[in-house]
């Protein structure tokens, strides 16, 4: 099949839409190829809210199983027999051209129903099972979990036709560490939705948050954990509010209960601005309240989905030197050596302290955001990959299809 409109069915094993990014890349995925023209149906767990434009059906509840953060969860394999539960239900009334799976548990749950229904499953790689786990100090590195969870991810990673990754890091880290062929695997890097997320008044925008217009703003937006660098960036605040009292933080996410305490303690909190979770909605009217984002993320194995929100609301961002940050910001980007405080915080100063070349790199981020990292250049790209698995031979050759079908 390579025209026409595409029933696509989409397995999100996760609390969508919760707000943070790994849903904003499965909703703007899901939107914009509903903008082309094709129908896409999320099916993912009970909590979480829906959010305009795009189908969703979801779980039976589970009263007991509330988390809506991110990070893994004993609770993950009941949770995802249900979802395989609900998708079977649902692909013999939507009949899937295609499955589009987020995830590891997702790609697993796919392969069942690509089985069973006899359809091209591809695989929307965000980062290492292991290593996110890892990160959120489910198990240690030298547990003998790691070892089982490395063999079931290299498992999963072989049960789908395509697998697309959000960096290119992401692509060589399969093909290199995890022996995948190349041939199966293609980059489609994150993007951003340019009409929501825009400049918008910061006068306004500081009016609502209490935040004085005769101050500078920095803005971080994300999650709250370690590996996303906020304990680093309390650190970096410290060192900052002797040499710049009058900046103020503004911090937007969730869980934050940990580190408002832990601002306290550090005598840092009135210099910093906690909102909790912010709605995907109203993300870049607050983004808008800053002058520099910042984005400390100490975990290399993940995209880094924020910048492109900073991107597009023209804010210059400071983030550590590695090859995902590159991929996203280019020469637009400041950098500093990955995890040196000392620099992080020497660098927001620079910057800060530059107006002219704050003004000129706020255009230049907003340029490269409409130009490069458009949502409707990437639907394209995605619709490309689909109807590449779904011509003939596509299962020997998906390289030699994909550049086939991006020619015409």
């Amino acid at each position: 099949m390579t025209k026409g409109t595409l029933r696509v069915l989409m397995i999100a094993p996760t609390p969508y839409f919760s707000d943070r990014g790994c849903h904003v890349r499965i909703y703007e995925e899901a939107r914009a190829l509903t903008k082309l023209g094709h129908e896409v149906c999320i099916v993912t767990y009970h909590l979480g809210r829906d959010m305009p434009g795009v189908r969703v059906v979801r779980t039976p509840r589970v009263p007991w199983y509330n988390k809506l953060e991110a990070g893994p969860s004993w609770h993950k394999p009941y949770l995802d027999v249900l979802l395989l539960w609900k998708s079977l239900a649902l692909a013999r009334s939507f009949r899937p051209h295609l499955i589009h799976a987020h995830l590891h548990e997702g790609a697993l749950i796919g392969s069942v129903l690509k089985l069973l229904l006899r359809i091209p499953l591809l695989f929307d790689y965000q980062g290492s099972l292991t290593g996110e786990s890892l990160n959120h100090g489910f198990f240690h590195k030298k547990s003998p979990l790691t070892y089982v969870f490395k063999q079931f991810e290299r498992f999963i990673n072989r049960l789908a036709d395509v697998i697309i990754t959000s960096s290119d890091q992401g692509r060589q880290e399969l093909i290199r560490d995890w022996g995948m062929a190349a041939g199966r695997v293609t980059n489609l890097i994150d993007g951003v939705d340019t009409e929501i997320f825009c400049p918008h008044s910061q006068s306004e925008s500081r009016r609502e948050l209490g935040i004085p217009d005769n101050v500078k703003v920095v803005v971080y937006l994300g999650l709250f954990n370690r590996y996303q660098g906020v304990d680093l960036l309390l650190d970096a605040i410290s060192l900052l509010k002797r040499e710049l009292p009058d900046v103020r933080f503004l911090l937007m996410g969730f869980p934050d209960e940990e580190y408002r305490k832990k601002a306290a303690e550090m005598h840092i909190d009135d210099v910093i601005v906690f909102t909790g979770r912010v709605r995907y909605e109203r993300a870049a009217f607050f983004l808008s309240a800053g002058d520099l984002a910042v984005s400390p993320k100490l975990a290399q194995t993940e995209a880094n989905g924020k910048l492109f929100n900073y991107m597009a609301c023209g804010l210059p961002t400071v983030a550590f030197d590695s090859h995902i940050n590159r991929e996203i910001l280019g020469d637009a980007g400041i950098y500093v050596e990955h995890g040196n405080t000392a620099a992080f915080a020497e660098a927001i100063v620079a910057s800060l302290c530059d107006c002219g070349g704050m003004a000129s790199l706020s255009e230049k981020v907003r340029d490269r955001a409409i130009v490069m990292h458009s949502w409707d250049s990437r639907s394209r790209q995605l619709e490309l990959v689909y109807r590449s698995m779904l011509s003939p031979g596509h299962d020997t050759d998906f390289e030699k299809n994909y550049r086939s079908a991006k020619k015409h």
